[in-house]
């Protein structure tokens, strides 16, 4: 797979958002929160023995190094890819940050959890 074709389908996937990204994407964007730059469905690529792999995080911040991962139902059966995919973000210098969708039923609760993150990195 290309860079090219990584980004496209990172564009597909910003254009098939679920109610819960776009929910705290509402927040995130345009320097409303913490006056921090966030990015969607950002394609993280790395090479591993020689090959290109990625996976899109739901949000990045590159001034901060930080990814933030909604985990929905499906997350509940992947616990092992998401680990790996954990490993790989801290192995890269990124910390990160996985919210349960439910948890955006008090998107203040979830707001500060977000922020001491950030102030712990």
């Amino acid at each position: 797979m290309t860079k090219k074709q990584i980004i496209e389908i990172a564009r597909q996937l910003r254009k098939q958002q679920t109610v819960s990204e776009r929910k705290l994407w509402e927040i995130l964007r345009g320097r409303k929160f913490l006056g921090l730059k966030f990015l969607r469905q950002h394609p993280i690529i790395y090479i591993c023995n020689d090959k290109l792999h990625f996976f899109i995080a739901d949000f990045y911040c590159a001034e901060k190094q930080i990814v933030l991962e909604l985990d929905g139902k499906v997350h509940d059966s992947q616990k092992d890819r998401d680990q790996m995919k954990d490993y790989i973000i801290k192995s890269m210098g990124l910390k990160v940050l996985r919210i349960k969708n439910e948890e955006l039923l008090d998107i203040g609760l979830v707001l500060e959890r977000i922020k001491n993150f950030i102030e712990s990195v």
